[in-house]
């Protein structure tokens, strides 16, 4: 069943695209990963509709960049709470982001409300609902999952990697 179902998938998962770090203060977080671990510090985002303020810090270089987000609440006693989860959400890479997006749909994915948006870094976006529910009965399993539609570059690079 997983293979026929994969050939008839109209998109593919290219990598990661990168991992978000929530805490109640993102000072705690960056002295790890950019004073200690050396990640570049490459960006900020702030969004009231999305309760985050984070720092943008980078790993690798090119298109196999991956991009690590140190969040913390704009207020902790409102939804979402990007901090009551440590790891808050992975990000992954697609082809084809509105392709996948109508696929999964149809085949019972629940997907977070907000639908394909711009998110922090420029991409296209949307996220899979860590919860199942009655009408979708496929959910992250308790983990945010993020698809972000890879641009050219990205596309191009992971496409020469195949065998």
């Amino acid at each position: 069943m997983g293979q026929l179902m994969s050939q008839n998938r109209p998109f593919k998962v290219l990598g990661i695209q990168q991992i978000a770090i929530g805490g109640p203060a993102k000072e705690k977080l960056r002295t790890l990963w950019v004073d200690m671990l050396g990640l570049a510090l490459t960006g900020s985002f702030v969004s009231a509709r999305e309760n985050v303020d984070e720092d943008i810090c980078t790993l690798g270089t090119g298109p196999f960049k991956v991009e690590v987000d140190l969040m913390q609440p704009i207020d902790p006693e409102k939804k979402p709470a990007v901090h009551t989860t440590p790891l808050n959400h992975v990000g992954l890479w697609l082809d084809d982001l509105p392709g996948a997006v109508e696929w999964l749909t149809a085949r019972g994915v629940r997907f977070a409300p907000g639908g394909i948006r711009q998110g922090a870094a420029g991409y296209d976006i949307c996220f899979l609902h860590p919860k199942a529910s009655d009408d979708f009965p496929i959910g992250g399993e308790g983990v945010l999952i993020e698809l972000v539609q890879a641009p050219p570059e990205v596309i191009a690079a992971f496409s020469r990697m195949e065998i």
